[in-house]
């Protein structure tokens, strides 16, 4: 493995990216907000669980393929966008309840979120770019370790790093909708904040230029 040096720089550099806000820390609260705590919670984990996918597809080296083919980068990345503005309309449609619940059926909500977020989080090809570009710089070619087993070995620690900034904003989210919660009128608004996140990420994704 690399020095210690170099895992301690990993360690706060991880830190620090993972704890600034960024599209799935937003994302994560978007569904707390939208749907409730239970909700956000398994929308980080289907984050997590589909960050998954992009450590391995580094450790075997697919990710280069975004680099190498464009093509395929730029339809992947629509298609998440695409998602993204899809479910974001979806939950500024769906109906809120008055006794308290967000939505009404928070248990099918739930499972929505889980399956949403994995769908999300794999079709993010700026992930995938980002553990090619950010895992190289801790490896060692030298160490006992091969590369591979690197790249895996310290992609789950950002995938559990990135993942742990996700659930502090669910529960900060958690904390704002737990005091609109009685409201239905409140609740509508949480929904179609929820929502407008949602759509504005797939917005910023589909525009960017890498």
């Amino acid at each position: 493995m690399p020095s210690l040096d170099i895992l301690l720089t990993f360690f706060v550099t991880t830190a620090i990216f993972a704890y600034i806000p960024g599209p799935a820390t937003l994302y994560a609260a978007a569904q707390t907000m939208a749907r409730g705590r239970f909700a956000g919670l398994m929308a980080s984990l289907g984050i997590h669980l589909g960050g998954y996918v992009h450590v391995l597809a580094a450790a075997a080296g697919l990710s280069i393929l975004f680099h190498a083919v464009p093509t395929l980068y730029l339809v992947v990345k629509l298609a998440g966008a695409a998602y993204l503005v899809w479910l974001g309309f979806t939950l500024m449609r769906a109906k809120a309840s008055g006794d308290g619940h967000l939505p009404a059926v928070e248990a099918k909500s739930a499972r929505r979120a889980f399956f949403e977020s994995i769908t999300v989080e794999v079709l993010n090809p700026k992930t995938a770019i980002f553990f090619v570009a950010f895992l190289p710089q801790f490896t060692d070619a030298s160490a006992a370790f091969p590369v591979w087993v690197q790249f895996l070995l310290l992609g789950t620690v950002v995938n559990l790093m990135f993942s742990s900034a996700d659930l502090v904003c669910v529960f900060l989210a958690d904390a704002v909708v737990v005091r609109m919660r009685r409201s239905t009128r409140a609740q509508r608004l949480l929904q179609r904040a929820g929502g407008t996140v949602l759509i504005g990420l797939g917005a910023h994704l589909a525009w960017q230029r890498t």
